[in-house]
């Protein structure tokens, strides 16, 4: 069956070099670019790893600044609140003092007038109460 002569020596070495020349240019550039590749790939999947913290750390850095601004600004919500209650609260102790006053000067003026009508009215009186005493006594003598 099998010839065993000089051409299996010589198919053997023949194999063996075709195996040491494929490997130098086909299987070493292969296994090189398929080590690149992976490489690039765990490269890229840490760089993205790192920039998915990164970005995490900095929603929830943004988180709790948006937070806090708005705490600060509920705090100034409630100053500005409370000073205008203040204030509203001034303003109406001052309206209600400034109309305290102008009741009593209108009440003093009232009773001034009241003092003035009186003392005319008792003049008037007065008069009244002569011109009849002198018309009954000038209707008496008569």
């Amino acid at each position: 069956m099998f010839d065993f002569d000089a051409t299996l020596p010589v198919m053997a070495i023949q194999f063996l070099l075709f195996t040491a020349i494929m490997n130098v240019v086909f299987y070493k550039p292969l296994t090189k670019a398929i080590d690149e590749r992976n490489q690039y790939i765990r490269s890229s999947r840490a760089e993205a790893q790192e920039r998915i913290s990164k970005a995490k750390h900095l929603a929830e850095q943004y988180e709790q600044e948006l937070a806090q601004t708005r705490r600060q600004s509920q705090q100034v919500i409630e100053s500005a609140q409370a000073d205008a209650k203040e204030m509203a609260a001034q303003q109406i102790a001052a309206a209600q003092q400034e109309v305290q006053a102008q009741l009593q000067q209108t009440q003093q003026e009232l009773e001034q007038q009241k003092q003035q009508a009186l003392s005319s009215l008792e003049g008037q009186v007065e008069a009244l109460s002569h011109q009849m005493l002198e018309k009954l006594l000038g209707a008496a003598s008569g």
